[in-house]
């Protein structure tokens, strides 16, 4: 497996719409932009920085994360997604991640990912479901 180079950096922005406010996807009352769709940007400002370093047949698949979501966005702005690899350890991957609208950081945390095989991983998912479906549960 290659090795990642500490300090990589990624970014990635959206647009605040209805659809990815807090009232639309059900983690508050406000139409503002969600706490949940914070954390989609972060990880996939994370995903896309690892593309460049990804042998064929690997992906990567989100561990944990831990945020703080610290100012609100209204509809019409944007979140731009900042994200530096921090860590590395085998296939783990810690990166320090931080959202800023036009006006202010709205949002930081840390992020981990893992380097998978891609078919057996999903072949483990498979597997799984066929035991679902046999009732081994």
């Amino acid at each position: 497996m290659k090795e990642f180079p500490l300090g990589m950096k990624g970014s990635y922005e959206v647009d605040v719409t209805a659809e990815n406010t807090a009232s639309r996807v059900r983690s508050g009352g406000v139409p503002t932009f969600s706490t949940p769709s914070m954390v989609a940007g972060m990880e996939c400002c994370c995903s896309n920085s690892m593309l460049p370093y990804l042998e064929e047949g690997q992906g990567s698949v989100g561990i944990r994360i831990e945020v703080k979501h610290m100012a609100s966005t209204p509809i019409g702005m944007r979140v731009r997604f900042e994200s530096e690899l921090i860590e590395q350890d085998r296939r783990r991957l810690v990166f320090r991640v931080k959202a800023f609208d036009q006006i202010e950081q709205v949002g930081e945390g840390t992020h981990e990912r893992f380097v998978i095989e891609t078919e057996k991983f999903l072949g483990k998912s498979v597997a799984k479901k066929e035991r679902f479906d046999r009732g081994e549960y």
